[in-house]
């Protein structure tokens, strides 16, 4: 028998406010019959096509280093990489890092951040993958 994750759990400021940016960043939704509100200390989102489910919760301490994990997020069907980073700016994210050129001309990623200021990387869209595939170490 094993485990399997039930959801994502990220540690806030304000569960409220972060749910809410990462709702259009990535297609989710509230629970049916349980909406986030202003002032609610967790907040729960989910993925209407996989289920996958995103907590946040309200803690006192602030985020002082680098992640321990980050979420990797891939374009969907008809978007690229830099399409994405754009949108994801406009939304208010922050660049971080510029790797989209790390790996040869435009292989890599980019690091952005949340409102947050927890990191995340934008990946090539699996058209873009499937297009330029990365070179493998020979």
């Amino acid at each position: 028998m094993t485990s399997f994750i039930s959801h994502t759990t990220i540690d806030c400021a304000n569960a409220y406010e972060l749910s809410e940016w990462w709702k259009p960043v990535l297609g989710y939704v509230d629970l049916e019959g349980d909406p986030n509100l202003p002032g609610h200390e967790e907040c729960l989102i989910r993925d209407p096509e996989t289920g996958h489910m995103l907590l946040f919760i309200e803690v006192p301490d602030t985020k002082t280093v680098k992640n321990r994990i980050h979420f990797d997020i891939q374009p969907r069907p008809g978007t690229t990489r830099d399409e994405e980073v754009e949108r994801l700016l406009a939304l208010g994210a922050t660049w971080v890092e510029d790797h989209r050129n790390i790996r040869g001309p435009g292989i890599g990623w980019a690091t952005l951040a949340d409102p947050a200021g927890n990191e995340f990387c934008v990946l090539r869209s699996q058209a873009e993958r499937d297009a330029n595939p990365q070179p493998q170490p020979s």
